[in-house]
C-alpha cells in the first residue's frame, strides 16, 4: 500500500517495508563453530553421525553378564550358581569371552562381552565376585543396549535448520562431532541518539530524560544471538555522529539507530545518512511511523524512531523476523491466536495499530479474552513491561468493539 503523504513523501505498508528490510539486512554466511559455542544457533547444513550411538553392545545396568540358556531355571527358591570369570567396568577395552556356565560381572555402559547374550540385574543375584547366586531367569537380550539402535554410523544426525538446543549438542557431542556449520551472527552496533540522553545514575536536569532504547534493543538482539555493542547517547550533531560510528562500521555487520529519524528540525539519523544510501520515509503504522533502512557505506543499517515504545514495538514488527529468518530459522514470528476484546479499542484510519495488551488463555474450546495494558502513547514504556501481548488492529478499522475477536501477538 502506498499513498500520499503530503509531509514526508508516500507512506508504505507494513508488509512493504519488512520485506525492505529483509532486503537490506540479508542472510548471514556459514561459519563452523565449536561445538560449546553453538548453543541458540541454527544448523546451516545437514550433519552425519562419525559413530554409531551406542558404539558397541553394552549393558543397560549393573550385574552380570551371561547366556540366557545357563539361568533359564533360576528362581527365588532354586537359584543357579556360577562362577564369576572377570568383572567388566565401564571403560574396559579388553573384553574376554564369557565362557559356558559362567558370568562376569558387569556395569552400566561396559561392553557385552563375545558369549553372552543378555544381563541380570544385581538386585536378583547375592552380588558375589567369585561365585554368585542367581534367583531370576533372563531373556535373552535382557538389559542390553544394541549398537546402532539410537544412531547409525554415516546417517544424518542433526538436520539443517535445526535449533542447536542442550539435546541437540549433546547429540552431536555422542556421534564424535566437535564443529558444527551454523549461520554467524551478526556484530550489531545499536546507537541511541538525542541530546536529551542521560545515563543512569547521572542526575537529571530538567529537560532531560535517561537513555533506555539501547538497553531494550541491546537484550532484544542479544536474545536472538547478535553480539552487540551499545553506543548509548549520540548528541544531535551530524558531525559527531558521523565521527562516532564511523571507525565503529569496519567491525560492524548491522547499524540499528533509535531517534533522529522523524519530520523535526533536530533529526540527526535522517540529515546524516539520507544521502549515504539510506532511504527515510513513513509506514502505515501507530506506532512507529518514520522508518528507514538502507547501506552506509556498505553496511546495512536499520533506522527506528525515537520514542521508546515505538522503537520496541518496531523492532517486534521489522527487526526481530527479519533477523531471525537471517540466521536460518524457520519460525520467524511471534505466535498469533484469536482473542475477544475486553473492551472497545479506536485506531487511526489507515494505520496498522499496535496496542500492548494483556492475554489471559481460553480454557477448552473457549476463545481467550484481552484487553488493552495501557494507552496508545509511545511514551507509556511502564504498560509494555507488563503486557504480554500486542493486539493488532488492522488498517481499515477505526474502532475494534468490545467482545469482537481480534489477532494477538504473544510476546
Amino acid at each position: 500500500m502506498r499513498r500520499p503523504n503530503g509531509e514526508d513523501g508516500l507512506v508504505i505498508s507494513v508488509e512493504e517495508h519488512k520485506a525492505r528490510v529483509r532486503e537490506v539486512v540479508g542472510d548471514r554466511p556459514v561459519v563452523e563453530r565449536a561445538l560449546p559455542d553453538c548453543a541458540g544457533l541454527v544448523l546451516a547444513e545437514d550433519v552425519t553421525a562419525n559413530v554409531s550411538l551406542p558404539p558397541f553392545d553394552n549393558s543397560a545396568m549393573d550385574g552380570y553378564a551371561v547366556r540366557a540358556a545357563d539361568v533359564a531355571k533360576a528362581g527365588q527358591d532354586s537359584p543357579v550358581e556360577l562362577p564369576v570369570g572377570a568383572d567388566i567396568p565401564a571403560g574396559r577395552t579388553d573384553i574376554p569371552t564369557l565362557e559356558p556356565g559362567t558370568a562376569h560381572r558387569i556395569m552400566t555402559g561396559a561392553p557385552m562381552p563375545p558369549g553372552a547374550d543378555s544381563v541380570v540385574i544385581v538386585e536378583h543375584t547375592d552380588g558375589g565376585t567369585h561365585r554368585v547366586r542367581i534367583s531370576s531367569p533372563a531373556t535373552e537380550g535382557a538389559h542390553v543396549r544394541r549398537m546402532g539402535e539410537d544412531v547409525v554410523a554415516g546417517t544424518v544426525t542433526l538436520r539443517a535448520g535445526t535449533v542447536l538446543g542442550p539435546a541437540q549438542l549433546g547429540l552431536g557431542s555422542a556421534v564424535g562431532l566437535d564443529r558444527l556449520p551454523v549461520f554467524e551472527p551478526p556484530r550489531v552496533l545499536v546507537v541511541s541518539t538525542g541530546t536529551e540522553l542521560v545515563l543512569p545514575p547521572e542526575p537529571l536536569r530538567h529537560g532531560q530524560i535517561y537513555e533506555s532504547n539501547s538497553v531494550m534493543l541491546a537484550a532484544g538482539l542479544s536474545a536472538l544471538g547478535c553480539r552487540v555493542k551499545a553506543v548509548r547517547s549520540v548528541a544531535d550533531d551530524v558531525s559527531r555522529f558521523r565521527a562516532t560510528l564511523e571507525p565503529e562500521l569496519a567491525d560492524t555487520d548491522l547499524v540499528v539507530t533509535s531517534g533522529g529519524v522523524s519530520a523535526g528540525a533536530y533529526e540527526v539519523v535522517k540529515d546524516a545518512l539520507a544521502e549515504a544510501g539510506v532511504e527515510f520515509g513513513k509506514v502505515a503504522m501507530q506506532p512507529g511511523g518514520p522508518q528507514g533502512c538502507g547501506r552506509w557505506n556498505g553496511v546495512p543499517v536499520v533506522t527506528l524512531p525515537g520514542n521508546p515504545v515505538s522503537a520496541l514495538v518496531s523492532f517486534e514488527v521489522f527487526l526481530r523476523p527479519t533477523l531471525l529468518a537471517a540466521l536460518g530459522h524457520t519460525d520467524t514470528e511471534r505466535q498469533r491466536v484469536r482473542a475477544r476484546l475486553a473492551e472497545t479499542l479506536t485506531s487511526p484510519k489507515g494505520k496498522r495499530q499496535f496496542r500492548r495488551g494483556y492475554y489471559t488463555p481460553g480454557k477448552g474450546q473457549v476463545t481467550g479474552v484481552v484487553g488493552p495494558q495501557g494507552g496508545p502513547g509511545s511514551h507509556l514504556l511502564a504498560s509494555f513491561a507488563q503486557a504480554n501481548c500486542l493486539i493488532e488492529v488492522a488498517e481499515d478499522v477505526t474502532e475494534a468493539k468490545k467482545d469482537s475477536i481480534v489477532d494477538v501477538l504473544l510476546l
